[in-house]
């Protein structure tokens, strides 16, 4: 190459860009100091700038430097695609639509603006435009990978399933030693419980050599929502030596150890799952849009005004964080006692000066050693993990007062894509080693530990890839004589 090459300004920004894509960002400083001492326009500075401090997830910093600079070039479609990817970044859709449309106006051939601006159109739940706008791109650019990403994206959001394989199938064909792609394309027949398709990818994954710790993963899920739990087992332990350091591959080896045959989920599992999880705990359930502390605290506060008592107290069973006990701490309640497996989920709880008593024990051991009872008591997201419910429901008869009520939650036992349902059809253990549970077991569970239904309500609890998990929300009574 020529000294004049290597010293042009535009030359050397070209590198610098490709540099800062593949990471190289030490090496990039010092470049882009010698391209200012050549005079190269402040945009063009600032849009490298900006790039690198979006690596660094510098967004405020990113935002500053694409300011000013679209403040000087208000035309440049780089500048507005960049600013775009930040204000996405900065939780900004609206604002990142219209850098992208404007980045569309500037060059209407650009497929890189068209597929962004669709992006934008997604996270702002304008699923037709955001599908016309990333078919574009995709007719402009078949093999771009990320451009076929976002379109199976919005035909997804649009419930056509179908045409949303096709695209990315397609785009595993072109790039066919693509993990990600892959990968996509497997969580998207998660989503529909297709775990024969799942299982059908990973394997031609594995045999194009395009299987990383993610492809294993989702391979581990399908079997294990199939009911074939020991090659589970052994997917999560390859995604394990792909990934050794990833706390949730570690989760996934500990849950595969939770095997059908036992009737709940082993006490230590529990104990060290939580006690890594309790930190994280609160914020991941946010993003999930987590329903069931609502849910249950709404049947609390009914509870309270249809059948008022004085100061009745309350048991949290499988307390956690506090996240149910916030929803029901109440002036009309008595006492409340929590109590979870993991010391690291109480201190979380705690901290939140709710419960009058928190007591670290596992569930059933605690009901067989205690002799007080409680008019009130409720349970989200612990009863998965135990299959037949009956025997916890026993336990936990005796521990409440006659007329009792308890609140809790279930994962709904589904059939999957070809209408099968797994387990025993009343309960089965799925994937993460949580158990799901049919309509007809909880019932069935009920009598048998002589409570009452007062209701049993379908609800989706929280979202998981984007797709509703379902369940059931459960209010029992405890029987008259009983």
């Amino acid at each position: 190459m020529s000294q004049t090459a290597i010293t042009a300004p535009d030359a050397l920004a070209g590198r610098v860009d490709r540099m800062i894509q593949i990471g190289r960002l030490g090496a990039a400083r010092p470049l882009i100091a010698a391209l200012r001492k050549l005079g190269l326009a402040a945009p063009r500075i600032a849009l490298l700038e900006a790039k690198i401090a979006l690596r660094e997830e510098r967004i405020g910093d990113a935002l500053i430097s694409l300011d000013g600079a679209i403040a000087i070039a208000d035309v440049d479609p780089d500048l507005r695609k960049c600013r775009a990817e930040a204000r996405l970044k900065n939780d900004d859709p609206a604002g990142a639509a219209g850098d992208a449309a404007e980045a569309v106006i500037i060059n209407r051939d650009d497929p890189g603006a068209k597929a962004l601006l669709g992006v934008t159109l997604i996270e702002l739940q304008r699923y037709n435009e955001a599908r016309a706008c990333l078919a574009e791109a995709v007719a402009t650019d078949p093999r771009h990978p990320f451009y076929r990403i976002g379109l199976a994206e919005a035909l997804s959001r649009l419930g056509r399933l179908k045409e949303a394989e096709a695209v990315l199938d397609r785009a595993v064909e072109i790039h066919p030693v693509r993990a990600d792609l892959r990968g996509k394309a497997m969580l998207l027949r998660m989503r529909q419980r297709n775990f024969q398709a799942v299982i059908r990818l990973a394997a031609d994954a594995k045999a194009n050599g395009a299987a990383d710790a993610c492809v294993f993963g989702l391979m581990g899920h399908a079997y294990s929502s199939s009911g074939q739990h020991e090659l589970a087992a052994e997917a999560y332990r390859e995604a394990l030596k792909l990934c050794p350091e990833d706390s949730y591959v570690r989760h996934l080896v500990a849950a595969a150890g939770a095997m059908p045959g036992a009737e709940r989920a082993p006490p230590d599992y529990l104990r060290a799952v939580f006690d890594g999880y309790a930190e994280r705990f609160e914020p991941h359930l946010i993003t999930l849009l987590y329903r069931v502390p609502g849910l249950i605290g709404k049947i609390i506060d009914a509870e309270l005004k249809t059948h008022p008592r004085s100061a009745p107290p309350l048991l949290d069973l499988g307390c956690g964080t506090g996240l149910v006990g916030a929803t029901c701490a109440d002036p009309r309640l008595g006492r409340m006692t929590g109590i979870d497996i993991s010391a690291s989920m109480l201190a979380q709880a705690r901290q939140k000066a709710i419960y009058d008593e928190l007591i670290e024990a596992d569930l059933p051991a605690f009901l067989d050693g205690e002799t007080r009872r409680w008019p009130l008591v409720t349970a989200g997201d612990v009863f998965c993990y135990f299959g037949d419910l009956t025997m916890i429901l026993k336990r936990l008869q005796p521990r409440m007062t006659p007329d009792g009520l308890l609140a809790f939650s279930v994962e709904e036992l589904l059939p999957d894509s070809d209408g099968v349902i797994l387990g025993n059809s009343g309960h089965a253990l799925g994937r993460l080693g949580r158990y799901a549970h049919s309509a007809q077991h909880v019932r069935d569970a009920a009598a048998a530990a002589c409570f009452a239904i007062e209701e049993l309500r379908h609800e989706d609890l929280r979202r998981e890839s984007d797709t509703p998990v379902q369940g059931m929300i459960v209010t029992l009574r405890v029987q008259s004589g009983a």
